[in-house]
């Protein structure tokens, strides 16, 4: 089931290998929709307040691990598209020694330090045991998200992104199912949210798992001649390391302005945890699109063909900006019946405030569909590093004006949700003029590199 992004029409190619992205990951999106609607309606607008703040935080968490994925991903799309199968193999090994290893740390370290983390995120005394429950559960399940996004990350990596889609979609499934068994039925409370979301993603980390081992045995198999090499896991590190401290800078910041949230009390937090859940799921069709575009670039560079690069691009950012314009219209014009599905009806004061957050977020969704592009693009041709400045441009505006607008009596809590859409903007302006710029050097540098790679693995 690979599929070759090097070859037939661009927009058909790539449009058919996002798509099965975007839906995956709009399943994925529903683990989380699914406890915020359950614990709203089931629980209430405090239940609601406490998990959507953990949800700013395992979102940060995770994003460390999917960072490391997609920065893998992009060296093996590289190898995959030079045909170097030895060189695939061992940077197959090297990415998991090394994802494996941080997943582990990563939790050694979150359930040492669990309570300084509900004091930093400034969680009112109320919530803070709710708070608590639910994260001791949600924790474990980082083994799961690891091994999920790795697997996931090597098959797209080769064209493949329906399997992906299919182990999300069972998860997604179970995840809903559990969810009103565990709260409706069990009463569980937001552990028993948590304990649903756990379960389901290791039932689809474990499965895509043993897909992978049965399907495609030569990729996972020790063969004579590939170990685990150091100057794998240094190329690797190189791309993912970037990738990954974009992703987590990115989160940080949104765990950031969560802190400031939390500080107008818990009307505006549960406001704001629907607000996002309903934000990120509008936008992800366009994420998804421009990870599915970074494969594509990924691919074309390592078989030297910027021609086609150029053409994707041009393709591709006018796809994204028309389809995140026409969602615009449909998140402003639905914004209070899509923040009645996740909070009572008599919560009146709670839904106004995140109509209010939707409706200005919502109108620039084109924004960070460029963005997303951005990213990708520049991540595939070697410069992960322009990803980073821009994710620093776009948080440390969206930081650094939530605080300082928020200050202003005539905006509170306002300024925080202006604050997001100027980030976007600086940034996408940068992104942009660094491209006009170096377009020419960008697209030779990767057909160089490709080169330079293959000579010096004598490919």
């Amino acid at each position: 089931m690979e599929r070759s992004l090097i070859r037939g029409p661009v927009m058909t190619s790539l449009v058919r290998f996002a798509i099965p992205m975007i839906l995956g990951d709009l399943l994925q999106q529903c683990y989380n929709i699914a406890d915020t609607l359950i614990v709203g309606q089931f629980l209430g607008a405090n239940a609601l307040a406490a998990v959507g703040s953990a949800f700013s935080l395992m979102t940060f968490l995770t994003s460390i691990l999917l960072g490391l994925a997609m920065g893998s991903g992009t060296v093996f799309s590289i190898r995959f598209g030079q045909k170097d199968t030895s060189g695939l193999k061992e940077g197959i090994l090297a990415s998991f020694a090394l994802l494996g290893v941080v997943a582990v740390v990563m939790n050694v370290i979150i359930f040492a330090g669990i309570d300084w983390i509900i004091w930093a995120l400034r969680t009112p005394a109320s919530l803070s045991g709710m708070m608590r429950e639910y994260l001791i559960v949600i924790f474990a399940g980082i083994i799961g998200i690891f091994l999920y996004n790795f697997f996931a990350s090597l098959l797209r990596s080769l064209g493949n992104s329906v399997v992906p889609l299919v182990f999300l979609a069972i998860s997604a499934i179970l995840n809903i199912g559990l969810d009103l068994l565990f709260v409706a039925v069990f009463h569980r409370g937001v552990a028993g949210a948590a304990e649903a979301t756990v379960i389901s993603q290791y039932v689809s980390g474990i499965g895509i798992a043993i897909y992978t081992k049965i399907k495609f045995p030569e990729l996972v198999r020790l063969d004579k001649g590939v170990r685990l090499r150091m100057e794998r896991i240094k190329e690797i590190a190189s791309y993912s390391a970037l990738t990954c401290m974009q992703q987590s800078i990115m989160n940080l910041g949104i765990l950031a302005v969560q802190g400031l949230v939390n500080s107008f009390g818990t009307t505006i937090m549960a406001a704001f945890a629907a607000g996002v859940k309903i934000d990120a799921f509008a936008y992800l069709p366009v994420q998804d699109f421009g990870n599915a575009f970074s494969i594509f670039v990924a691919q074309n560079s390592g078989a030297k063909k910027p021609d086609r690069i150029k053409k994707g691009i041009r393709l591709a950012f006018l796809t994204s900006i028309i389809f995140s314009l026409a969602v615009s219209l449909c998140v402003f014009i639905f914004a209070k019946p899509l923040m009645s599905m996740f909070i009572d009806a008599g919560e009146r004061e709670v839904i106004s405030q995140g109509v209010g957050y939707l409706r200005i977020e919502g109108t620039f969704y084109f924004m960070i569909g460029i963005l997303f592009l951005l990213y990708g693009l520049y991540r595939a041709l070697g410069r992960p590093g322009m990803s980073v400045i821009l994710t620093v441009v776009s948080l440390g505006t969206r930081v650094g004006l939530a605080y300082g607008l928020s200050a202003i009596p005539v905006l509170g809590v306002m300024g925080i949700w202006w604050s997001v859409p100027i980030g976007w903007f600086l940034a996408d302006v940068l992104g942009l003029g660094y491209y006009l710029f170096h377009r020419k050097k960008l697209l030779a540098r990767s057909s160089d590199q490709s080169n330079t790679r293959q000579q010096a693995d004598g490919v």
